[in-house]
């Protein structure tokens, strides 16, 4: 089953509309998606390593423009829209006495959970919510993400072909690790927001 799944994402990332699928997972996942675009990046890059930048830039971009959107829902749509979100990923108690931390931490919250497996979209909406100063937030999203997928890009860049091989003869390990590190990522933050 992995190795369909791994076979239909190299697919996928090689393919014609890879560039767009990478940004539309960007773009919704720094507001309401729960998987991070690793999952398309790195087997884009893996495909076609001579793009690696490109897909670097546009997940960067795609991923501010989508935390945008987190911003937004966090300042206009907090009641409606914010809260199921944040209640949907067990947040919502813990809301209240975080607002109060956020502002003084800000930007060293958005850019830790930038470039971590901390979920983003928490941290967008919760800037909104909180109000951080949005130039703030948009230079602290630009650097964090930026960062975070051109070190990806550029491990798997210079790496090359020897780290396909590696993820093809260990697809269930790379699998668990990075399921790991996904649900890793959502602990953390229910326990790093003050009770």
């Amino acid at each position: 089953m992995l190795r369909k799944l791994y076979d239909w994402t190299m697919g996928l990332a090689s393919g014609p509309r890879a560039p767009w699928a990478l940004s539309a997972v960007s773009f919704i996942e720094s507001s309401i998606f729960p998987i991070p675009p690793d999952a398309l990046l790195v087997p884009m890059v893996i495909a076609r390593r001579n793009k690696a930048w490109f897909y670097a830039t546009l997940c960067t971009i795609a991923s501010v423009i989508g935390g945008l959107l987190g911003y937004a829902i966090g300042a206009f749509l907090f009641d409606q829209v914010a809260e199921p979100i944040l209640a949907f990923y067990g947040y919502a108690e813990k809301f209240a006495s975080f607002t109060n931390q956020y502002n003084e931490w800000g930007v060293w919250i958005v850019l830790i959970a930038g470039l971590t497996p901390f979920p983003y979209k928490v941290i967008t909406i919760a800037s909104g919510a909180t109000g951080l100063s949005l130039p703030v937030f948009m230079l602290a999203s630009i650097a964090a993400r930026g960062a975070r997928f051109f070190i990806v890009s550029a491990l798997l860049y210079w790496l090359g072909p020897p780290i396909k091989d590696f993820i093809e003869k260990r697809l269930g390990l790379v699998f668990t690790l990075a399921l790991v590190l996904l649900i890793g990522g959502f602990v953390v933050a229910k326990y790093l927001i003050p009770h």
